[in-house]
């Protein structure tokens, strides 16, 4: 009789137990940055993985280029290897990020070529002595870059944009060449950043072709001059803009030092189909002190950052008739040995082979394909060129036979070039559905070789609330948005939305589609305002799976508290 009562009693609690609900977010993660180089890059991880644990937290999203394996050292896969099995006692789970588009480093490790391409048409090349060499053809452009011309206390054919006085000088003893230079002063204020920029600038509008690349170079002096706060666009502004319409041509920041001697500044943009072009010069509204200008120049250019790959091809044709000459008969393979994506080297110039069927003295019109890069350094690569997915597929079964991982989030966000290059324009698609499609094939890539595996990914390019808007006709150097493009990806994708104002919006959009979301909180701040604001709106939305402290700044100092609030929390039970 006892035995039987303690078999009941025991059955009981372990009905009780199994009947337990764990109402917790099931994705309960932090952000991890790390490229694993060294036995003290692992330990750094560690130690993060271990306050992870010891305050509730069961996932590490680890981006750590795990996703070019085909690239890496036996030595960084022992150390991956050994931050995956110190998680996994600890009850905490590495996620991989991979498959990046918008910051394409790891495809680009690969093949500098397979970066978006925008296309010149028509440069003008000229023939001597074995080589044709660039030549530019474009018509009287940008005046006065010298500064030396000067009409009073301004410098001519400029135009002054607002509040100039007291803020913009004419410098005759700190020059660069020649006798004079521009000088900025301003004071810290309250301005924002886009009215700050309206009050003081310089401007000018000159002629350029349409279809061509132009380099934007100055020399650049600054004293006591504020550094750029991380994630800002600069602290010295030299904008172009489209003329007709605004249309903004480049997004690259200077990030000026503090002080220091000149140094030269370059930059470059592409006249698209444009043939005036406005050039903006000033303080970006984010840093207060002084910078000087001198030697401001716009030279057309040719063949730099040129692209070689299928989807973006080459055509050299007589000036004179229209002749198309062969690549590898007629001439040899034209490339830019120091494509760098950035405007700071000469163009290339185009070999000729014995034999063929170019001439001396010659001119020939060449188009092409060209990458650059936005902001610091960031380069897209092309959604439509198939040499991408096969570098993915190869490290996909690479990740599934030395890790084994279960879970892996897509790496794609602020995708801001496409649809420009042959590969995509080719395809006669929105880039909605392009970029749907990129979305679709790696989530096949993945499934192929770990059919259950859960796949997570930014939200922002497949919100119509952030970067898939239709409020604006583009997107950077994409000639259209990507509105719509949520239409054409796997419903059983979990998104990670990640703009704090919108998060309510954005939530609610990917609910109502019947998408899992996470929220990715924090971003660097000083308290657990964030966190607590994204607990709120999580808390309403159905769907609501997980929440992320997301640092790029590696401020993991409020980790522990960010454990313990969302350990704590409940999921929504709508």
């Amino acid at each position: 009789m006892r035995t039987l009562s303690a078999v009941l009693l025991f059955s009981l609690v372990c009905l009780a137990a199994c009947g337990k609900t764990d109402n917790r977010y099931p994705y309960r993660w932090v952000y991890v940055s790390n490229s694993l180089r060294s036995d003290e890059d692992v330990s750094k991880v560690e130690q993060i993985i271990q306050t992870a644990a010891d305050h509730g937290l069961n996932g590490i999203l680890f981006s750590c280029g795990c996703d070019h394996l085909d690239m890496q050292p036996a030595e960084y896969v022992d150390r991956l290897g050994a931050v995956k099995k110190f998680a996994e006692e600890r009850g905490v789970e590495i996620i991989p990020s991979i498959f990046s588009i918008g910051y394409g480093g790891t495809s680009l490790a690969h093949d500098r070529n397979l970066a978006e391409g925008l296309p010149v048409t028509d440069a003008l090349f000229v023939v001597k002595g074995g080589e044709a060499t660039f030549t530019p053809d474009s018509p009287e452009g940008l005046k006065n870059g010298s500064f030396e011309k000067v009409e009073g206390d301004k410098i001519a054919d400029f135009d002054y944009q607002g509040d100039t006085a007291g803020k913009v000088f004419v410098d005759k003893e700190t020059v660069k060449e020649g006798k004079a230079a521009l000088r900025f002063e301003s004071a810290a204020d309250t301005l924002d950043e886009d009215e700050h920029h309206e009050r003081i600038a310089l401007s000018q509008t000159f002629a350029v072709k349409p279809g061509r690349t132009y380099r934007v170079s100055a020399w650049l002096k600054t004293e006591g001059l504020d550094a750029s706060k991380p994630f800002s666009s600069g602290n010295v502004r030299i904008k172009t803009y489209a003329a007709e319409d605004n249309h903004q041509l480049e997004w690259i920041n200077i990030n000026a030092p503090a002080g220091g001697d000149w140094q030269q500044v370059n930059l470059g943009f592409n006249s698209l189909g444009y043939d005036k072009v406005k050039i903006v010069l000033g303080p970006s509204g984010e840093s207060a002190g002084k910078f000087w200008l001198d030697g401001l120049e716009v030279r057309e250019v040719g063949l730099v950052n040129v692209l070689r790959r299928p989807g973006c091809p080459l055509l050299v044709k007589s000036d004179k008739d229209g002749t198309l000459y062969e690549e590898g008969k007629d001439f040899a393979e034209v490339s830019d040995p120091n494509l760098n994506f950035d405007w700071d080297h000469d163009c290339p110039s185009i070999k000729l082979i014995e034999g063929g069927a170019i001439k001396d003295g010659e001119r020939l019109r060449v188009s092409y394909y060209h990458g650059t890069h936005v902001y610091d350094g960031q380069v897209t690569i092309c959604m439509s060129e198939p040499k991408t997915y096969e570098i993915w597929r190869d490290n996909a079964r690479l990740m599934k036979e030395k890790f084994g991982f279960k879970k892996y989030f897509f790496h794609m966000d602020e995708i801001r070039a496409g649809g420009t290059c042959a590969a995509c324009t080719e395809r006669h698609l929105p880039m909605a559905e392009i970029l749907g499609d990129c979305i679709t094939k790696a989530y096949g890539i993945i499934k192929e070789v770990e059919p259950e595996a859960e796949i997570f990914i930014w939200s922002d390019m497949i919100d119509p609330n952030h970067n898939a808007t239709n409020k604006r006709p583009y997107y950077y150097h994409v000639p259209e948005n990507y509105y719509g493009s949520w239409e054409h990806i796997p419903k059983d994708l979990v998104v990670a939305c990640w703009w704090y104002d919108m998060r309510e919006k954005s939530l609610a959009h990917f609910s109502g589609l019947g998408f899992r979301t996470i929220g990715a909180s924090y971003y660097d701040g000083d308290d657990l305002e964030n966190i607590k604001g994204w607990l709120e709106s999580l808390s309403k939305t159905p769907g609501a799976s997980g929440i992320i402290y997301t640092t790029w700044l590696e401020k993991y100092a409020l980790l522990p508290d960010f454990g313990d609030l969302v350990s704590k929390a409940e999921r929504p039970k709508l």
